[in-house]
């Protein structure tokens, strides 16, 4: 990864009608980097990686993507960035082949047919290139998405929550392709609300209604929030955790499998609220803080800048993609 930034921004704000989707947010992405975004849906992630990679104008704000003005160069940036959106929207009675040779017209390319073998070589797709699209499977399908958005030699790649609805070993194998060509010097920003791919990336940010609450590598995340947890095993879970949740010092008390997990900041009064618990059949154990416990916390305490104002989003404003 290099030291030199693909993105450098700052102030950067975007509103639909009376309502802020982005609110004011500074960002550094180096080039390389593979830079991961969490947040609830509506939080405006989409919104945000849309206004740096020049496919959305934001209202207010300045810096640099690609080494262009974000805001007064937002066409040559959209030139050099890939956008690969959640839902497969390629032809399906079209080959693979054929997909890619169409988004390669779509883009003007010199030499479609070498750009349209590149791709598919480069995503291990050649010996399926005539297969129609609408017979791949979520992973394959997920795998030509990725080929057409290679395939004008981007420097950025976008990606909204490109692995949902894919098995494990299709989330494994795309997540080692990302690598791979991260390690090339692509620059990757993905929107993902899997906790197990938001640890694969360099760093992340977490976005709630507009704002950015932490950002940092995986252990600053956590460490920045300072939640102390406490893994909970026992009969009953669910009734304990109902207990436990009204107690003063206790944030979040939540299911993990056939344990739980007990979260509060303030050490001394979560360990004054959980002594009256800590009695036979439970066993009690204190373990490090994980990204879904700081994810839940973090979600908990985020309110809905539309439920602020108790007020339904204006029928006439531009909706905020899910995100």
């Amino acid at each position: 990864m290099s030291e030199e930034l693909a993105i450098d921004v700052k102030g950067m704000t975007k509103r639909f009608g009376d309502r802020t989707v982005v609110n004011d947010i500074a960002l550094q992405v180096r080039t390389g980097e593979i830079y991961g975004f969490l947040g609830p849906n509506g939080s405006g992630k989409t919104t945000f990686i849309r206004m740096l990679c020049g496919l959305l104008r934001a209202d207010a704000g300045s810096g640099t993507c690609l080494g262009h003005d974000v805001i007064t160069e937002s066409e040559i940036i959209k030139q050099q960035v890939g956008y690969m959106t959640q839902r497969f929207s390629f032809w399906e009675d079209l080959s693979i082949a054929e997909n890619l040779d169409f988004v390669a017209r779509m883009y003007g390319l010199k030499n479609r047919r070498e750009a349209v073998q590149r791709s598919l070589e480069q995503l291990g797709l050649a010996g399926r290139q005539k297969q129609l699209a609408g017979e791949l499977s979520g992973g394959w399908k997920q795998r030509l998405a990725l080929a057409a958005c290679l395939i004008h030699q981007p420097k950025l790649l976008l990606l909204d929550e490109p692995t949902a609805g894919v098995d494990p070993k299709a989330r494994r194998d795309f997540w080692e392709q990302i690598h791979h060509l991260a390690a090339e010097g692509l620059t990757f920003l993905i929107t993902t609300h899997y906790m197990d791919e938001a640890e694969r990336c360099h760093r992340l940010a977490y976005l709630a209604y507009g704002n950015l609450l932490a950002h940092g590598t995986v252990k600053e995340v956590v460490d920045k929030v300072g939640l102390t947890t406490w893994s909970v095993s026992g009969p009953e879970l669910l009734s304990i955790a109902d207990e436990l949740r009204h107690q003063p010092g206790v944030e979040q008390a939540v299911a993990f499998g056939t344990s739980l997990h007990v979260s509060g900041k303030d050490v001394t009064a979560l360990d004054k609220a959980i002594a009256p618990f800590r009695r036979e059949p439970y066993t009690w154990r204190q373990i490090p803080s994980g990204l879904e416990d700081v994810f839940i916390h973090l979600m908990d305490r985020s309110q809905d800048n539309f439920a602020v104002a108790g007020k339904s989003p204006p029928a006439t404003a531009h909706p905020e993609p899910s995100s």
